[in-house]
């Protein structure tokens, strides 16, 4: 087998540098040169500030330091989204990072929950969750490494600057031996017997060659669609929100330890906390609302004075109907785009990465390879999309045409299977690959007041009084753990004053 010799990466932000990193960490002591291209005059969107659990394993396996990571990027800790106003006006609720109870008997627990809710004998399911209750409170310590402890039924992100995630990676990637050249591309050499991409050339006339080339290059796609015309998936149909305008205000309190994201009359608002400011932006649908009322909307909104003046994006959702096509493998906004609603947009990106890394080709790029890649990709993708297009069609909002056109608009019929199989009997359709799992759906399901007709019979083989102590002692215990927390803020500042290892 020809092994490859040279990367080049098309486009830096926090995509190029992510796949630079998570390349020049796994690579590192092969004969592999890593090339990043891109041009200081050319913007990244950069508006992602907010992640999922999985950056906290990208991280480690790049063998980050997590307090000199969330110094550099000014992060804060996320336990997960609030959601505000999307089942009804007026109701909220928490998607958190972590379990509701434990399993009883060998069932769900919330089996056991909808059952005791019929009697009249369950709490709020919220009450379970410890993540929600440490939310609630402006809470945190970080997971217990024992699995037998309260402690370890959750996980945590972060909400950090990406422009300073971007920057950070960059000091990494080039100290790993990742070259960065500063330039314009303006043209792409390809293979005339295959189409396959030889080359980059730059303004100043400088060709940079290449064997595998990541497309980080954004919504235009400069090599998988300039290019190689993969084609693009639309998904409009199903999340129509085709707009966002995005800016960032000062902080008037200390940080929550989630994100929020509201809904409002043609889209939803998000806030994200940060230690040095909040991120704001305002996702919409321009067939219902102008730029101008929504950016009105979004500044009225402020939790504090306006730090710069508003960015407006532009998107259409869907995906690349090929991510990996000949030897370009799109990555980040060149792939697709998937609306920021659960802030899955960077850990795309390093699931992106991460799977290139276990089918890593040789020079000849056999087919199989990138069948296999676009097999995981597309259903990380499809799964996202459902757990999204849920949020929407899961209203009971009556004052608006947008949300009433997204109740009674269509869904996928992966999603359709889904809400009809926990309806009947409040099972959650559960799968190896693609993310978001039981806890997620529960948490929309429940919070938007999607409830099922029954539950699992066999939660009547256990005993109830026995049910209901255990479920009135992990309340208690939630509680009593989440009172000896320390703050969000304390954590936040004993992080700052960690001293990183030398």
């Amino acid at each position: 087998m020809d092994p490859i010799r040279k990367i080049v990466i098309v486009g830096g932000g926090t995509a190029g540098w992510i796949s630079a990193s998570g390349l020049a960490a796994v690579l590192k002591g092969l004969p592999i040169a890593i090339e990043l291209v891109e041009s200081a005059e050319i913007g990244t969107v950069g508006v992602g500030e907010a992640t999922v659990p999985h950056i906290r394993y990208f991280n480690a396996r790049l063998g980050l330091d997590e307090a000199d990571f969330m110094r550099k990027t000014q992060a804060t800790i996320k336990l997960g989204i609030q959601f505000c106003d999307w089942g009804r006006k007026g109701e909220a609720y928490i998607h958190p990072f972590g379990a509701y109870g434990h399993a009883i008997d060998g069932l769900p627990f919330h089996q056991h929950w909808l059952a005791a809710r019929a009697r009249g004998e369950a709490g709020p399911i919220e009450s379970y969750s410890l993540p929600i209750m440490a939310s609630h409170a402006r809470k945190f310590a970080p997971p217990s490494a024992d699995p037998r402890s309260l402690g370890s039924t959750f996980n945590y992100a972060y909400q950090f600057d990406a422009g300073l995630y971007a920057q950070y990676l960059r000091a990494y990637s080039e100290a790993r031996g990742v070259t960065r050249t500063e330039g314009k591309i303006t043209s792409v050499q390809q293979r005339a017997e295959d189409g396959f991409v030889t080359g980059v050339t730059l303004e100043n006339g400088r060709v940079i060659e290449g064997d595998l080339f990541i497309d980080c290059s954004g919504f235009r796609g400069l090599l998988i669609e300039g290019a190689l015309q993969a084609g693009y998936e639309d998904w409009s149909r199903w999340l129509p929100c085709d707009r966002a305008v995005a800016a960032p205000c000062e902080a008037v309190e200390s940080p929550t330890p989630y994100t929020r994201a509201t809904a409002d009359r043609f889209g939803w608002r998000w806030r994200i906390p940060l230690q040095h400011r909040v991120g704001n932006g305002h996702v919409y649908c321009s067939s219902y609302v102008s730029d101008d009322e929504a950016t009105r909307a979004l500044v009225e909104n402020l939790d504090g004075k306006l730090q710069q003046d508003p960015r407006f994006l532009r998107f259409v959702t869907g995906r690349r109907k090929k991510q990996w096509f000949k030897n370009v493998v799109a990555v980040g906004l060149s792939s697709g785009f998937l609306e920021p609603l659960e802030s899955t947009s960077i850990h795309l990106i390093q699931v992106a990465i991460t799977t290139l890394v276990e089918m890593f080709p040789h020079r000849g790029f056999q087919q199989a390879d990138q069948d296999e890649y676009n097999r995981v990709m597309d259903l990380e993708f499809e799964r996202i999309r459902d757990f999204l297009v849920l949020h929407y069609h899961a209203n009971q909002r009556d004052d608006s045409p947008f949300w009433i056109e997204r109740r009674e608009g269509p869904i996928p019929d992966s999603l359709a299977y889904k809400m009809a199989l926990f309806r009947e009997r409040g099972a959650v359709v559960g799968y190896k690959d693609g993310f978001f799992l039981e806890p997620s759906w529960l948490a929309v399901y429940f919070g938007q007041n999607i409830l099922p007709h029954g539950h699992d019979p066999l939660v009547a083989a256990s005993d109830p009084a026995r049910t209901a102590k255990i479920m009135a002692d992990l309340s208690t215990a939630v509680t009593r753990t989440v009172e000896a927390m320390p703050t969000h803020e304390a954590f936040l500042r004993a992080m700052a004053q960690t001293r990183s290892p030398a």
